[in-house]
């Protein structure tokens, strides 16, 4: 492989606002875009020669054999295209269908992609031809992006755009219901920056009263100074299960130590407690479980301490992906007001749907 922007190349990056910013707000003014909740990756084609490399520059190219095959058939014949991975199920994205694509059996790869197959969506274009384009600005790169694609068809997409902040406010209240994580603020004046936070993201930010019903130990922890790493969540579900829903972490080492200390009244055998079966072997063969190993974290330690669920806590999290928060939550305060019974499903905002397809089309 010969291109003029050759791998490794970290993707620009997006720090976090609040509300859609104004398109004046920056100088050269903002484009908008829908914000894709997927694989970030890269894409360099040199004629026959395919590789697809991940947001921290490991290769994907395994995993998803049906788009090197599309990106062969649909795209220019030496280029580097950075976007996004997706998957959608009935219209919709589905990361926790997305992220089983990862596994070491080709067989398995190959079966997947035939049943589930993904899509990409392209957002950027770094190189064309003989032609580095990452000097050039974002209004620039854009522009010859669409000519470079123009005759794509799926599943090789180009993101839609628009400088238009009301447009931009519109998706942002409508797109999640497709599975979208949000919107995307590009400089239309700057210039591509690899692993450089230049772009802004608006994502959505609700909060739940979930019950705090375990907690894993912090990897620095000790037998001397043991320190918390996150809290486990759960939610009663209709048939009175409480369900793990997700976990709050990000503390400092002194609330860390704090937090055990706080707990340590609450910690009940596992026996007694419901989500105590899942400490057997059955349970620790599946990723949606406290104590599950996954493909992600394949030996890593994530046993957990359990809890009595008696203590309710707040937290903030941006949506949901089946029964379960997409992302970890931000733990906010305690609620010695709620009763752990109430901290049910039906709390959380319903969010309408809205068909994937209209936002490719």
């Amino acid at each position: 492989m010969d291109l003029p922007v050759m791998p490794p190349v970290k993707p620009m990056l997006a720090k976090s606002v609040k509300g859609v910013p104004a398109a004046d707000s920056v100088d050269g003014g903002l484009s908008y875009e829908p914000k894709w909740d997927g694989f970030r990756c890269i894409v360099f084609r040199d004629g026959d020669e395919v590789a697809l490399a991940s947001r921290s520059t490991k290769e994907l190219t395994r995993y998803f054999p049906e788009i090197v095959e599309a990106v062969l058939a649909e795209t220019p014949d030496r280029c580097v295209l950075d976007g996004e991975i997706f998957l959608a199920v009935e219209g919709r994205l589905e990361f926790d269908v997305l992220s089983q694509r990862i596994h070491p059996a080709a067989s398995r790869v190959t079966m997947l992609a035939e049943q589930t197959p993904a899509s990409f969506v392209a957002f950027d274009l770094l190189a064309l031809g003989d032609e580095s384009l990452m000097d050039e600005p974002f209004s620039v790169r854009r522009a010859r992006l669409e000519e470079a694609l123009a005759s794509a068809s799926a599943p090789i997409h180009v993101t839609r755009t628009t400088t238009d902040a009301s447009v931009a406010e519109e998706w942002f209240g409508i797109f999640e219901g497709a599975g979208l994580d949000g919107v995307v603020a590009k400089p239309l004046a700057k210039a591509y920056a690899p692993n450089g936070r230049t772009m802004l993201k608006i994502k959505h930010a609700r909060t739940a009263d979930v019950v705090v019903a375990g907690y894993r130990l912090h990897k620095t922890s000790t037998a001397e100074r043991p320190l918390l790493g996150s809290l486990l969540l759960g939610l009663y579900a209709d048939d009175g299960r409480l369900q793990h829903v997700g976990v709050a972490a990000s503390f400092s080492d002194v609330r860390r130590a704090e937090l055990v200390e706080q707990l340590a009244p609450l910690v009940v055998d596992t026996a007694d407690h419901p989500w105590g079966q899942w400490q057997d072997a059955d349970a620790q063969a599946s990723s949606r479980l406290p104590g599950g190993q996954s493909r992600w974290t394949g030996t890593k330690d994530l046993s957990f301490v359990t809890l009595s669920p008696d203590l309710v806590a707040e937290v903030g999290y941006e949506h949901m992906e089946g029964d379960r928060f997409r992302h970890t939550a931000q733990f906010k305060r305690w609620r010695p007001d709620r009763e752990p019974q109430s901290c049910t499903y039906e709390q959380l905002e319903e969010v309408a749907k809205y068909d994937l397809g209209d936002i490719l089309t």
